[in-house]
């Protein structure tokens, strides 16, 4: 198995050390080409609107959106849960729309408001998981089909529709490996 993760921008390296951890293979996509080797892709935290341009002016951006919608599995951490949203709050900035929820940007406040807190994780009850918030966006407007994984303080921190999950915190930031074995698990099992 290869997990692919956007390198155009943002905390990339972080997601492939995790990968790395936990002895599977990982790309770094950052041509068209770069798509053809990989089972799943995860789309890092950073900066959402220059992962976006740089992705569109690569032929980066349309390529990676046709795959998605045939089913290419994604995980997408804050800017990456931004990108794979399907709309943001008064923004009409192109998405990739896989995710049937509505993002706020920077909700949680500015670089400076930044914490981590626990949070209990749906399919892993037995233990709290360290999240952290950096920037972070509000998962707004959440479609029927979307799944609660997580939440902090009764909002949504981590959801999943089919193949796609996204969070608005940072888990390549911690030692802690459970979502990226839910992910793993997904590619596994082709989004059941």
């Amino acid at each position: 198995m290869n997990i692919g993760i956007l390198a155009l921008q943002g905390a990339f390296l972080e997601h492939q050390k995790i990968l790395t951890k936990m002895g599977l293979n990982s790309s770094l996509v950052k041509e068209t080409s770069d798509l053809d080797k990989i089972e799943g892709i995860i789309l890092p935290g950073g900066e959402s609107t220059s992962m976006r341009l740089i992705s569109q002016r690569k032929k980066l951006w349309s390529e990676l959106k046709l795959r998605l919608n045939l089913g290419l599995p994604a995980f997408g951490t804050c800017a990456g849960a931004i990108l794979l949203s399907k709309s943001i709050v008064e923004e009409d900035t192109e998405t990739l729309g896989l995710i049937d929820v509505q993002v706020k940007r920077n909700a949680y406040g500015r670089q400076v408001d930044s914490f981590d807190d626990f949070i209990d994780l749906k399919f892993s009850p037995e233990k709290a998981y360290l999240a952290i918030f950096i920037r972070a966006p509000r998962f707004e407007k959440i479609g029927p089909q979307v799944e609660l994984l997580a939440e902090h303080q009764n909002q949504p921190v981590l959801l999943r529709e089919k193949n796609v999950i996204i969070s608005s915190f940072h888990p390549e930031l911690t030692d802690d490996l459970r979502i990226h074995s839910y992910f793993i698990d997904i590619i596994k099992n082709k989004g059941r």
